[in-house]
């Protein structure tokens, strides 16, 4: 039995109008939807539909759901083996160590050395998983910030498999809420948090930006850590300043070598200070200071 995806480019703002719409269009069907960042500068990003069995009703509804918007896409065809790409994903996956962080699948609990905080995050179910320099930058900057700062109260944005807010609470053993504009990303969080004893200190939730107001609620954080990309980190950098404790410190990642300078730009116009830059496989990871 295969799978087939239906696909098509689109920019950032069209592909969240087309992500909302189609999941109301096939909620009921439960078919998976995906958007993928596949060029930043370019603005291109990959909109794709799982279908069934029947493929050709779901282009024809996938079509009429675009010219309810007023748009026409061309939708190209994958064929995928029927697998279990889970557990695909995790075949040759290797532990990774960041500081005293042990990110691990399930297969490599008996690989954790002593002394180590050990994280089990499961492979291909949400971004974030420790094994992109993004997230292990994150994860060893963050070990020295709660060193050295003690924190009380941390914010993850963007928190994807939940991987920085649990190391954030088993290292610091502190409340961390973790938010996401994905719902599955979120629920995916929730799970892991379970999953590695720390869901008494781990709050997830779905929220975009800093609209939700648990944001009020919990504010002001003395630690937020965000590993977005460096545009949305920019964007927020205002608002990242109206949530932020004063002397409070902030880590942020998913940022290219190359957009350092500006992210940096945004944030000390809004009274930062630049602390240190990490870097690691073509990324960087900030501190930044209030």
């Amino acid at each position: 039995m295969t799978q087939t995806r239906l696909y098509f480019t689109a920019g950032k703002i069209e592909a969240d109008r087309i992500f909302a719409a189609l999941g109301a269009a096939f909620d009921d069907e439960g078919l998976p939807i995906a958007v993928l960042e596949v060029d930043e500068d370019r603005d291109i990003h990959e909109v794709s539909l799982y279908a069934g069995d029947d493929v050709d009703a779901v282009e024809a509804r996938l079509r009429d759901v675009l010219a309810g918007l007023s748009l026409s896409k061309p939708i190209a065809r994958e064929t995928l083996p029927d697998i279990d790409w889970v557990a695909r994903s995790l075949e040759g996956l290797k532990p990774v160590r960041a500081g005293r962080f042990f990110v691990h699948g399930a297969h490599d609990r008996r690989k954790r050395h002593s002394g180590e905080i050990a994280i089990e995050i499961e492979a291909g179910l949400a971004f974030g998983t420790g094994h992109h320099g993004t997230t292990a930058g994150c994860l060893e900057m963050l070990e020295q910030v709660v060193r050295r700062e003690h924190p009380h109260n941390a914010l993850d944005l963007g928190t994807g498999s939940a991987v920085l807010a649990i190391a954030a609470a088993r290292l610091a053993h502190i409340p961390v809420l973790a938010t996401d504009i994905d719902p599955l990303a979120v629920k995916v969080a929730a799970a892991n948090a379970r999953l590695n004893h720390v869901k008494g200190l781990v709050e997830t939730v779905t929220a975009p930006g800093f609209h939700h107001p648990i944001f009020a609620a919990r504010a002001p954080f003395d630690l937020i850590v965000a590993n977005i990309l460096a545009r949305p980190l920019m964007r927020l950098a205002p608002q990242m300043a109206e949530h932020i404790a004063l002397g409070g410190s902030i880590v942020l990642s998913g940022i290219l070598e190359r957009q350092r300078d500006a992210v940096i730009a945004a944030y000390v116009g809004q009274k930062f200070r630049h602390v240190r830059t990490l870097h690691r496989e073509g990324w960087v990871t900030i501190h930044l200071k209030r």
